[in-house]
């Protein structure tokens, strides 16, 4: 693999989030027909998964019926249908619906977290996409966090920059500490994409174009590192999530040409076509970086530790389903037992 192209995976790893929020809006469009809007979506590509290798408890089945929790995959294959083993999911993301409010609440979670990974042992979670796909890295999300995910989407990382653009940019507050970097990883990310764009010249709210706005989820050295790179990411999901809403139906059209051939899901046609009538009542109300408490060790390779993931799990489902007495299931009470002697961190 070439240097740039190593550039190229790390700057375009925002794309995954988008996908959700698009794939809703493109099914509201009004006046459009049944067909129309069938013919549109045929252009993602389909995968269908069995549900029972997404490793589901039937406490997570009980408790979270009111929920519709869905997994976005930013991967970091170089082709647009290789989505395949081999293949890390370097940005993971959890868009996690509230079926009777409607609120989303997006969750970073962060790739080296250290957990569980049926057949694998522990490892980061990283990896779980590149041993077996998206089964696996559900079932080891629905497994080390008591979740009931059973759709995703994935997506690659060449047409980030595009795709913002398609948009007409999206509104930053960048932090005079973010400058700096911004306009470093601007300079890169135009020598990848061949796309040439202006430099950051002050801090404050603006219009960031495609290039800019990948340079911005690339910063990742500011205090907060790569939890702060997350955060980003997530900042920028919101920003085109806003944008989206203001689109004509032209606008809309030419957006999802460009973008759906690009994503590989096994959400049914059938099922995002029935979000839509609700579709202005979605609103993303949260925006969350988890684990939330993690010390990093160096054991070959660096990872991310829960701290510990009992109690990481338990401020989870506290702040995302509002279940104040949560416990966790015994599976999760004895991987965080496992990852406690292995790494020796308990608090």
């Amino acid at each position: 693999m070439s240097k740039n192209e190593k550039k190229k995976g790390k700057g375009l790893k925002i794309f995954g989030i988008i996908v959700l929020t698009l794939i809703i809006l493109l099914v509201a469009i009004i006046g459009y027909t049944y067909f129309y809007i069938t013919d549109k979506l045929n252009k993602i590509q389909r995968v269908d998964i069995d549900l029972g290798q997404l490793d589901i408890s039937e406490q997570a089945e009980a408790n979270l019926t009111g929920y519709r929790n869905i997994a976005l995959f930013g991967i970091d294959s170089r082709s647009n249908d290789d989505y395949g083993r081999g293949n890390r999911s370097d940005c993971i993301i959890i868009a996690s619906i509230n079926n009777s409010t409607k609120e989303v609440k997006l969750v970073s979670v962060y790739r080296d977290t250290y957990m569980q990974i049926e057949g694998h042992g522990l490892d980061k979670v990283t990896h779980a996409y590149s041993y077996g796909e998206a089964p696996l890295a559900i079932s080891t999300l629905n497994t080390n966090l008591d979740l009931n995910i059973k759709e995703f989407a994935a997506v690659n990382f060449d047409a980030v920059a595009e795709a913002v653009d398609a948009l007409g940019g999206v509104e930053i507050d960048v932090e005079e500490n973010e400058v700096q970097y911004i306009n470093s990883y601007i300079v890169e990310t135009s020598k990848v994409t061949g796309i040439e764009t202006e430099k950051v010249t002050s801090a404050g709210t603006q219009t960031l174009d495609g290039v800019q706005a990948v340079a911005y989820a690339r910063i990742r050295y500011t205090e907060g590192g790569d939890y702060k790179r997350a955060e980003r990411m997530r900042t920028v999901v919101e920003a085109m999530f806003n944008k989206l809403k203001t689109k004509s139906i032209s606008e809309l059209n030419e957006f999802a040409d460009l973008i759906l051939p690009k994503i590989y899901t096994n959400i049914d046609t059938s099922a995002i076509i029935s979000m839509a009538p609700d579709l202005l009542k979605y609103n993303v109300t949260d925006s969350i970086g988890w684990p939330y408490e993690t010390r990093g060790k160096t054991m070959g390779a660096w990872y991310g530790i829960p701290v510990t993931l009992e109690s990481n799990v338990t401020k989870l489902h506290q702040e995302l389903f509002g279940e104040s007495d949560y416990v966790p299931s015994e599976t999760v009470q004895n991987i965080s037992d496992s990852i406690v002697n292995k790494t020796g961190y308990s608090n």
